[in-house]
């Protein structure tokens, strides 16, 4: 099996960065992957103490399709966050600070318009992941299966729609969901499998277009009984993983 593509979401919601490679450490996800995220105003979420909540509480694609319409970078040398609008306004700030967080926040607000509740906040807890599970994972797609989802279909289905990490080729389509507790070889990282990875209606948002113009999550019910695609690992041992590097199932 062979890794094809390695992404990172800094912002919940917002845009894959694709990267050639990267350094991952034991129990830790992407580096800046899922780092901030916009908080909806009647969010109990508290930086100061941080923990995990349904993505339900958070600008996500889910319930704000329209977000897909934004483009964001990070640059972490920097500490900069750009955003870019449709239309062309953009911010660009520090997502470290509270006032670039200010900043971010009330951009996107302003975007989402009648969609943001209350006073949303921007935020970043130095150690949190906003994942959308209770945990610090990567998550990993099978092509193969993305490809039979598309064939029985009839229809393409970019592999960007399921914001996965990490995207392999090599292995017969869904034989991945039966990997959990299974470790892994990942270029010069150890991962064991630890869950499959349930849909949403997130999948239904075009990454390109933002419109919802697919569903994926009845497609997945209809052919197969089950709404899976994907699945998550924690991190075991650190290392490099890179475009192009073999990922090896080991012996259960």
């Amino acid at each position: 099996m062979r890794i094809e593509h390695l992404y990172r979401y800094p912002v919940k919601g917002l845009t894959a960065e694709a990267l050639e490679q990267v350094e991952v450490a034991p129990g830790e996800t992407l580096p800046w992957d899922r780092a901030f995220a916009l908080a909806q105003g009647d969010a109990p979420f508290d930086p100061a103490a941080p923990h995990w909540l349904i993505k339900s509480n958070f600008m996500c694609l889910m319930a704000n399709a329209r977000a897909a319409l934004l483009r964001a970078s990070f640059d972490a040398a920097s500490g900069t966050l750009l955003i870019r609008a449709p239309d062309g306004a953009a911010v660009a700030a520090s997502p470290l600070s509270e006032a670039g967080r200010a900043e971010l926040g009330a951009f996107l607000a302003a975007f989402l318009g009648t969609e943001a509740r209350g006073t949303p906040r921007f935020h970043h807890a130095p150690g949190h992941s906003f994942s959308d599970v209770n945990g610090k994972v990567i998550s990993l797609i099978n092509l193969a299966s993305v490809a039979d989802l598309a064939q029985r279909a009839g229809a393409p289905r970019h592999h960007l729609r399921f914001r996965a990490n990490l995207y392999f080729s090599g292995a017969a389509a869904w034989s991945e969901l039966g990997w959990v507790g299974q470790e892994l070889l990942a270029g010069g990282a150890r991962l064991r499998v630890v869950k499959r990875i349930p849909r949403c209606a997130a999948t239904e948002v075009n990454p390109d277009t933002a419109a919802r113009d697919a569903k994926p999550v009845a497609e997945l019910r209809a052919a197969f009984g089950h709404v899976d695609l994907g699945v998550y690992a924690e991190v075991i041992e650190g290392g490099r993983i890179a475009v192009g590097d073999a990922i090896e199932a080991l012996p259960a």
